[in-house]
């Protein structure tokens, strides 16, 4: 684990352990699932009203530049692009504020068409059946998140939702999984997995100490997640539950 990664894990709770401590081999009560990408479908749509958003109130940008903060804190992105390309004496609060308001309601068009991952409803009825708790964490601001999850009638599934508008720091930071394992009353990391379909999902389990599981169904490639060290690399989270299935059954 980082020094980031450390210095992260100690605001949690007094209950929870590191990944080098006795335990790591428990049995998973909690899956903490990404939105976009890992359970509802990615179209490539998310970068494109990034950049749109950003250029009707003069901020240009590219997708390429948007690409490394796939599964970031939308809200912080569009702060870092503000404070790197707004004009000189510009209120950035405003600014940013206006751009993310505009990117909301670009992305609640989008997904008010979008389904899920296949396999992904059957998947949360199968965890759910086996006694795991779920929690979704998405970069994705609360209007989004509710959209989405109201749209498709998930609620029920969940013991909660936490959005990027809900933590002080989006991915790499592990603070929405914390979230969810308060949430959740799950208090030992070793009980704890996150599934996401970008490096930034992975780095953000790494620096919470949980174990990260990516998956393909998204915008993350295999070899970048590859290279972030998950646990495992599923096509789908349609396959989640069998790999649980599977951990527990082993030694």
């Amino acid at each position: 684990m980082t020094q980031t990664g450390r210095a992260l894990g100690a605001l949690a709770s007094a209950r929870v352990v590191s990944a080098e401590e006795p335990g790591r081999n428990a049995h998973i009560r909690l899956v903490v699932l990404d939105v976009g990408g890992t359970i509802i479908q990615d179209r490539g749509d998310v970068p494109e009203a990034m950049v749109d958003s950003c250029a009707r109130h003069g901020i240009r940008i590219t997708a390429a530049e948007v690409a490394p903060f796939r599964g970031a804190s939308k809200r912080e992105v569009v702060r870092r692009f503000v404070e790197q390309k707004a004009a000189k004496g510009a209120d950035l609060n405003e600014l940013a504020d206006a751009i993310y308001a505009e990117f909301n309601r670009q992305v609640i068009a989008v997904y008010s068409s979008v389904g899920p991952i296949e396999g992904a409803e059957s998947a949360f009825r199968q965890m759910r059946a086996a006694g795991l708790l779920l929690a979704a964490s998405t970069g994705f601001g609360r209007p989004v998140a509710d959209s989405i999850f109201q749209r498709l009638h998930w609620q029920d599934y969940f013991v909660t939702v936490v959005t990027g508008d809900d933590v002080a720091q989006g991915r790499p930071a592990p603070f929405m999984i914390y979230h969810a394992m308060e949430a959740a009353k799950v208090g030992n990391i070793a009980e704890v997995v996150a599934v996401g379909d970008t490096p930034l999902d992975i780095q953000a389990a790494h620096n919470g100490g949980v174990s990260g599981i990516g998956v393909l169904s998204g915008a993350g490639a295999e070899d970048r997640l590859r290279a972030e060290e998950p646990a495992a690399i599923l096509p789908s989270v349609a396959m989640l539950p069998e790999w649980i299935k599977a951990r527990k059954t082993s030694p």
